[in-house]
């Protein structure tokens, strides 16, 4: 039963068994080797293509090469496929320390325990039981790609992190985007961190840095894109202080003619 244990599989999972895919009747490791040989760019863009993982029905054991029904034990060897077999996802997996578990709302299988996780329907996937009752609700929030990476959320590998303002992003892809000085969601541009610290430092900038003569009276428009407010203020090379919450995380929206010298009017049409 257990000979083979983790030695056979691919990079995505450790499994005894193969998938033959319904698709195009090859054989693959698994749904994710399939996948990124027929879309890679040497396959015509006609005929990319992703494998419907519920429609696997025949499996090859990788120890005696044995094709056969998808079943958890091979009917020649008997040696066992995966230590977590699903029969609705036809999924195997030699690791059991993932805790992976099938959700039937989801469709598919999850990882981190069933007792950790929560199935919100209206978002649509499950999300860690500390976030119960404090995230925000998005539509369908995690059928979408990452909007850093653009990997395919919903079925990923990859560990995935809800930021306040509710929309979901992989943590590697936050991380880097917190190495390039990135703090902001890049769906709705929302501060996802405590910012104080950098506003404060911005509000020493801002006053250390005067403005010439002739842009004093300048007056320019503000969204803030933390409160959703709009602030008319002076305006400023550095950044732009929203009236409402006091964030910089603020756009230009446009300027107030009425304000400006007759110089700087002939300079912004």
């Amino acid at each position: 039963m257990d000979n083979g244990f983790e030695k056979y599989g691919c990079s995505h999972y450790r499994r005894r068994c193969k998938i033959i895919a319904p698709c195009c009747n090859e054989i693959f490791d698994c749904r994710h080797c399939h996948n990124d040989a027929k879309n890679s760019i040497e396959v015509d863009p006609l005929k990319r293509h992703d494998i419907p993982r519920h429609e696997i029905k025949r499996v090859v054991c990788s120890l005696c090469d044995t094709e056969q029904d998808v079943q958890p034990i091979c009917i020649n060897c008997g040696v066992c496929l995966g230590k977590y077999f699903c029969s609705k996802c036809k999924f195997f997996d030699d690791d059991v320390s993932k805790n992976q578990y099938h959700c039937d709302k989801c469709g598919i299988c999850r990882t981190g325990g069933e007792e950790n996780f929560f199935h919100c329907d209206r978002c649509e996937c499950c999300y860690s039981n500390i976030l119960k009752d404090s995230h925000v609700c998005i539509e369908r929030a995690m059928h979408h790609n990452c909007p850093v990476c653009f990997e395919y959320l919903f079925d990923t590998t990859r560990g995935i992190t809800v930021l306040p303002c509710g929309h979901t992003i992989h943590l590697e892809c936050v991380k880097e985007m917190e190495r390039h000085f990135r703090y902001s969601c890049p769906v709705c541009s929302k501060s996802y961190c405590d910012m104080t610290c950098i506003w404060e430092r911005l509000d020493h900038e801002v006053a250390s840095t005067p403005m010439p003569q002739m842009y004093q009276s300048k007056m320019v428009w503000i969204l803030c894109n933390d409160c959703g407010g709009t602030s008319e203020v002076n305006y400023h090379i550095v950044a732009h202080k929203c009236l409402n919450c006091n964030s910089y995380n603020t756009r230009q929206t446009r300027v107030d003619q009425t304000t400006c010298s007759s110089g700087i009017s002939e300079m912004v049409r």
